[in-house]
Formats: structure tokens, sequence, C-alpha cells
């Protein structure tokens, strides 16, 4: 199984993943990054049970989970403040195995980039082109280089998944947009996150190591849009009157920490394999942050495309089993977090009312047991 050769294209989470996994079982790889450098702009990160999972058999979870801070309890409030529904984290880890814990991104980059040994990383190499010769491939762009396998794990827009699957329809706007940010070391307890529902507009936080907080608020609105001031003073405009602790964590946000990105997913391919060239994270399956997943199922993804390499007499056969193994699994995902993202988006006065008598009523147990299929995962 030694002495193959892989280029992975794109240097995020999935795609340093997929490139230590393949490293650690003697596979020569280079990855390819169009950016300057390996880094990570975004804000926070949830690692769900699933993730931390795929991380061990990284080897690289109680690395990860010394940069995390675990996230002891949360839930789901109302406009006004009012519980609708509350969740012991600690029955996560009984369940499941491992913890939830909440990140920077930066920081999961960081450890998964250090984990690879010198000179598998070619920062501003874009790929241009892809020639599949059956028992190999050829990529070009950042030099020209035959291998064994190339992997998109380049994002939504992927480049490989444009060469490679050019009849896959474009990402679907979901119909909403979200800001990202980090708050500032809080001087006071905050207690435990918690997610609160308006009517077209949401506004979640949870806890990061040092005292800060990870925030988001989403509101419908139409794509491509941009505050006609800055983006902290419209974030301030729309949640800023919102229930305690939601003014007092925007007032720690600097004004440089807001982020705004327009929510998109992808409509469902018919395959993640062409020949020698496999997608995984969001170049194969992007999906809306509602479920917490996109990270995490990226993380699957590189663990299970290593096994099937494994465990496969031969690189096309281990494709196959990597497509089957990974498609209808993750394609659930993209689907049940668009769902969770229509019901917590909901504007409709009888309709956002429905929504919260539902969550009200519905009993912890029962939601996490929903939850299952997801977070029980095991490499």
């Amino acid at each position: 199984m030694t002495g193959r050769t892989a280029t992975v294209v794109g240097g995020g989470i999935g795609g340093l993943a997929a490139a230590l996994a393949l490293t650690r079982r003697g596979w020569r790889i280079e990855v390819w990054e169009r950016a300057a450098e390996f880094t990570e702009i975004g804000a926070g990160l949830s690692l769900w049970p699933n993730a931390l999972h795929a991380l061990a058999a990284l080897g690289l979870d109680g690395q990860v989970r010394d940069l995390a801070a675990v996230e002891a309890g949360g839930g789901v409030r109302d406009r006004a403040g009012r519980w609708l529904s509350r969740t012991d984290n600690s029955e996560l880890e009984r369940r499941f195995g491992m913890p939830l814990v909440v990140l920077h991104r930066a920081d999961l980059v960081r450890a998964l980039a250090e984990a690879l040994p010198a000179g598998t990383l070619r920062a501003s190499s874009e790929v241009t082109g892809i020639r599949d010769e059956g028992d190999g491939v050829v990529v070009e762009g950042g030099g020209i280089r035959r291998v064994d396998l190339v992997i998109g794990a380049d994002g939504l827009h992927s480049t490989v998944r444009r060469l490679q699957w050019p009849e896959a329809a474009a990402p679907r706007y979901a119909g909403y947009t979200a800001w990202r940010m980090i708050t500032e070391p809080m001087p006071a307890p905050v207690g435990d996150g918690a997610a609160t529902w308006g009517r077209g507009e949401r506004f979640g936080f949870t806890a990061l190591p040092g005292g800060r907080f990870y925030c988001f608020g989403t509101a419908t609105v139409p794509a491509g849009g941009k505050a006609p001031g800055s983006e902290r003073a419209e974030v301030l405009r729309r949640f800023g009157g919102w229930p305690k602790p939601i003014p007092d964590l925007l007032a720690a946000v600097p004004e440089s920490a807001v982020l705004r990105h327009d929510i998109y997913d992808l409509p469902p391919l018919p395959d993640y394999v062409r020949g020698r060239v496999a997608l995984l994270g969001d170049a194969a399956h992007a999906m809306t942050p509602n479920l917490g997943q996109g990270a995490c199922q990226a993380l699957e993804d590189a663990v299970v495309l290593a096994a099937s390499l494994d465990a496969a007499p031969d690189v096309d056969a281990a494709l196959a089993r990597y497509d089957q193994a990974r498609r209808s699994r993750t394609q659930m995902v993209v689907r049940r977090s668009a769902r969770m993202g229509t019901i917590g988006q909901l504007a409709w006065p009888p309709a956002v009312l429905g929504r919260d008598l539902a969550a009200r009523l519905t009993p912890a147990a029962l939601t996490l047991r929903s939850m299952t299929p997801i977070l029980g995962w095991r490499p």
C-alpha cells in the first residue's frame, strides 16, 4: 500500500485531514492551496462526537480538545428569552463517547497542518486542469504532476467539481445570510450557550477558551446584500435589543470581527467519484450550518476515504467503496440541516407560535435520540 501518490486540492479542514490520513498510510501527498497561506479566517467551530471520533482516528483528538472548550449545556430560547428546550451535554459524552467542543476554526486548521510532514503543503497553487488517464491522473496548475489519485477538497465553489462534474447544479442560496463573530474575553459569566429564535432571524452563542464567545446571527434577506454602514452596526441594529446576554456579547465584539456570508448548500451529486478523482467536504456536499456538521462530515470523509483505500484491493474499487459509504449519509445530513434552517427562519407569526410550542413540548431525550444517526458515527 506504500508509495502511492495523491494531490489534495484545497487546504481547509477536509483536505488537510485527508492528507494526514493518507500520509499515515504511506501515501506521498501534496496539498495544493490557491491562497498564499494555509490558514482560516472563519470564526468558531463546533465539533460533535462524530468529529472527535474521526480526529481520534487521526491521532489528534487529545490535541484538539486541549485547544477547545467543552460545551456543558445549551438549548433554544424564544424571542422573549424563555427557554424552549435545554440540553445537558454530559449526556452526549455518555451516549456517544465524546463531548461537544467548540474552538476557533484557525486552531483546527493549524493543528492539522502542523501534523503533516514538511514539504506536503504548497500554497499559491491553483488547479487549472485535470486529465484522467485511467490508471492515474495528471493535475495541472501548481506545476504538473501525475498521481494515483486527486482529491477535490476545495469547498463550495470547487474547481475540481467544475472540471470533472460540469453538469452539476450550482450551489443554491438557502434564503438567509449569517454574521459570525468572536467577542473579546468577557468580564463576567454568561451562562450556557443558546440559540434564540425570532421571526426570520436567529442569534446564537457558545463559549470558546479564554473567556471569549463565538456568536452568530441570521436573517432572511436577498443574497448578495451588504450593510449600508459597517456589518457590526447592522448586527447591533438587528440584535442589540434581544434578551440578555446578547447585548452584552455584542458590546464585546470588536468592530473588525464581524464576518458576513450568505448561506448556501449544494444540490445532491449523483456520485462523489469520477475515475481517479474524488470529492470530499463542501466540494461534495456543502451544507447549511444549522446542525454544526459541515466540518464534522468533512473529517468523517477523510477518515473513510483513507480506510477505504486500505481495505480495497485497488484504487478504483476503494473509491467505489468510499462513494457508497459517504454519499447517502452526507446527503441525509444536508437535507436535515436545510430543514432545521427552514424551521429556525420561520417568520409568519402563527407558524412561529406553532414552532415554539412544538419545541417546548418535545422532550430533550427525544431530540437527542433523533440525532443518533448523525452523532453515533464511529470510524
